[in-house]
Formats: C-alpha cells, sequence, structure tokens
C-alpha cells in the first residue's frame, strides 16, 4: 500500500466512523478542507506533510476504532520529540 492510499484510508475510515467527511477529517487535521479531495484525485503531497498527518493520525485515532491492519502505525514519540 503507497503512503498516498495508506492516508486516503485513515481519513476514510475516520470519516465515515464520526459521521462525517473528508474535508472535515482534513480540516482537524491540516486546517484546509481540500487536502483529501486532491489525494482521492490522484494528487500528491510531501513527505514531511505525510509524517505529519500519520502523526496527527496516531494520536487522534479513536479508541473504540480499530486501527487498519494493513497500515503501520507510527511508532509513539518521545515526550521531547511531541512538544518540538
Amino acid at each position: 500500500m503507497t503512503q498516498r492510499t495508506a492516508l486516503i484510508t485513515l481519513a476514510t475510515t475516520m470519516a465515515v466512523h464520526h459521521g462525517v467527511t473528508h474535508y472535515a477529517i482534513s480540516m482537524r487535521a491540516l486546517a484546509k478542507g481540500d487536502f483529501f479531495s486532491k489525494l482521492i484525485a490522484g494528487g500528491d503531497c510531501r513527505t514531511a506533510t505525510a509524517g505529519r498527518l500519520m502523526a496527527w493520525f496516531d494520536e487522534n485515532w479513536p479508541a473504540d476504532l480499530e486501527w487498519p491492519c494493513d497500515i503501520p502505525r507510527p511508532q509513539p514519540r518521545k515526550k521531547k520529540e511531541r512538544t518540538q
């Protein structure tokens, strides 16, 4: 699975779970609503943006929702790394 596909899968799974759209997840994660729409349409993103999104999903993933098994979950960051 590509990183692009993984991000779309995480956004879709979380959106369905919360009963919202990709726009809402994009606004929560990046403060811009069209990010996932562009990815779904074939767009791409910078590596830093993808990493920031993966960390956001990890930190904001609902406790009552199983993380997709085919997407590696980020390793927990040390407290010092989280504050920088």
